[in-house]
């Protein structure tokens, strides 16, 4: 399937599958994909690491050595710490069984944890995991990193919302726009290298976003990562963690029974520069 193929417009969620949107799906228009002109990126394999296939992978951060993973799903909601050569959870907090849990962060040693429609983002002690305090917002929270000095927050829009970690409040909001056309359904959320990496829910993509302006720079097409028979019982692409100290990548997704280490590679026949 080529680039205009891979970016779906927003879809309602199955009665069999439960994904982080409740809007019933616009029509799919040429605007709403993606442009041929912006570099694409595949991707080289450099390791695979077992993950917990009953994880509804939601948010993902590495820091220290260790993955920290947030997961969703009513009754099914935690915050974790994970061995990553194992993949085994070494740290578990379970949300209260009526909450949807979201992205989470980690900044000066707190770990921020969103819910979907609660309107809830919980600040935990990152050694611990006790509770510090909790903000509150409005509408949806779906995917959350940061800048070092802001939180980065998307709700499934096009928009990203830039928060005072301190006391929550917005700060901006950056449309994201991929040659002048709104990209929407941006879920979960990696800071790298000075870039922004959202993945586009419902598809194999990663775009690569400007902090700046908002513009897509770079898209990262992951699909094939799982074989047909691994991704029967998986859902989508969701979560990326970066290791800034040794350049290393991270993707998995909800339910996927692997996360793998990668390297991007430049598509053939695109240009490598934004």
């Amino acid at each position: 399937m080529g680039m205009l193929g891979l970016l779906a417009s927003c879809q309602s969620p199955s009665s069999t599958t439960v994904n982080s949107s409740s809007n019933t799906p616009p029509a799919s228009s040429e605007q709403d994909k993606p442009r041929d002109t912006i570099p694409l990126y595949t991707y080289r394999v450099v390791r695979t690491y077992p993950h917990d296939p009953k994880a509804f992978t939601q948010g993902l951060v590495y820091f220290d050595g260790y993955l920290y993973e947030g997961t969703g799903l009513e009754g099914q909601s935690s915050l974790r710490k994970v061995e990553l050569r194992t993949g085994r959870v070494l740290q578990i907090k379970k949300l209260p069984p009526e909450l949807f849990g979201e992205g989470i962060t980690i900044l000066q040693d707190k770990i921020y944890q969103l819910t979907w429609r609660n309107g809830i983002c919980f600040v935990y002690e990152r050694d611990s995991f006790r509770n510090i305090t909790e903000f509150s917002y409005t509408g949806e929270g779906w995917g959350l990193t940061h800048d070092g000095k802001h939180l980065i927050m998307s709700d499934g829009s096009d928009t990203l919302t830039f928060r005072d970690p301190d006391t929550f409040a917005v700060v901006k909001r950056l449309q994201v726009k991929a040659e002048g056309v709104p990209v929407r359904n941006l879920n979960e959320l990696e800071y790298v290298e000075g870039e922004i990496y959202a993945n586009v829910w419902q598809t194999d993509l990663i775009a690569r976003i400007s902090p700046r302006t908002g513009e897509v720079v770079g898209w990262i097409d992951l699909s094939g990562l799982l074989s047909e028979r691994e991704a029967r019982n998986a859902d989508v692409l969701n979560g990326i963690a970066y290791d800034p100290k040794e350049k290393r990548l991270f993707v998995t997704g909800k339910l996927w029974p692997k996360l793998f280490e990668i390297e991007l590679v430049p598509a053939k026949g695109t240009s490598t520069k934004p």
